[in-house]
């Protein structure tokens, strides 16, 4: 028997990427576990308590040799504390933690970070679960810090850690379907001018653009967001592509901005931002 077990970050977005194939993302510290374990048996056996089998049996065949998952049973678990369906990117969050536990399993040697990232990104374009790629979700979750990417062409253009200080306060809308997505595109000049902010690492006013664009597009409620800026944050916006709104401030903040957002129908939960680069191990039983 054989264990792996990786922990990954969740993330935040600075810029949508779906309408450019740019963006930006910020490490929070939501955390994923994966653990991959080879025992008696063949194939890939699932115990992640979520529907993304497709998605995990994808990056288990992108990261493991073929021969390893015909001689022994390999069995994922995942376990996580990011809401699903909410734009924290959960999808490229598990999508690294199970590449980066696999490919622990598979190899003794050093681990290929560019490879992992790749292998999660295919997997979560062949499953389906994303448009881009989400590389710079992909990137903030597994480097943590400040990310600004080219998707389509999986290119980190920018890293920086953030300061430590800060804090993301996330509000859960309920009952708040995502928008149509594809609307994102109609302003994809005005989403490569928040992009061209990030790059230069005017992560703030990159996000307060993308969350006014976003919100627009998407037909979300612009007033938790605004609200929340009343009450001293440094960003707000929507997040991903919703119906998540995530907020940046310090930490003397927090309790104005909690309750300003409590006065809408949802949930608050509340993230240091992450620096911390994702790790892996392995483990006995």
């Amino acid at each position: 028997m054989r264990k792996a077990r990786a922990t990954m970050h969740g993330a935040i977005s600075i810029v949508n990427a779906i309408a450019t194939g740019n963006g930006s993302s910020l490490g929070i510290s939501l955390r994923v576990t994966a653990e991959a374990e080879l025992g008696r048996g063949r194939g890939v056996r699932f115990l992640t308590g979520r529907n993304e089998d497709r998605l995990v049996n994808n990056i288990v065949r992108n990261t493991m040799p073929k021969e390893m998952i015909e001689n022994n049973q390999v069995t994922i678990r995942v376990k996580s504390e990011i809401p699903i369906g909410y734009g924290l990117k959960s999808s490229s969050a598990v999508s690294n933690a199970v590449a980066l536990a696999c490919s622990r399993l598979a190899r003794d040697d050093d681990i290929d970070d560019n490879a992992v990232l790749d292998a999660a990104v295919r997997a979560s374009l062949d499953a389906k679960v994303s448009i881009t790629g989400a590389y710079d979700d992909a990137t903030a979750c597994y480097f943590g810090g400040f990310t600004v990417t080219d998707n389509y062409s999986r290119r980190l253009i920018r890293r920086e850690p953030a300061p430590d200080n800060l804090y993301a306060i996330i509000f859960l809308p309920r009952n708040t379907p995502r928008g149509d997505v594809h609307k994102l595109s109609a302003l994809s000049d005005l989403f490569t001018d928040a992009f061209r902010l990030a790059e230069a690492g005017e992560y703030w006013k990159a996000m307060k653009l993308n969350g006014v664009l976003a919100s627009a597009a998407l037909s979300s409620r612009y007033a938790p967001i605004m609200a929340a800026l009343e009450r001293g944050a440094l960003a707000a916006g929507i997040s991903g592509n919703g119906p998540s709104v995530a907020v940046v401030a310090y930490e003397d903040e927090i309790e104005d901005i909690k309750s300003a957002l409590s006065k809408f129908d949802g949930k608050i939960i509340i993230s240091k931002v992450n620096n911390q680069k994702a790790s892996v191990e392995i483990v006995n039983g």
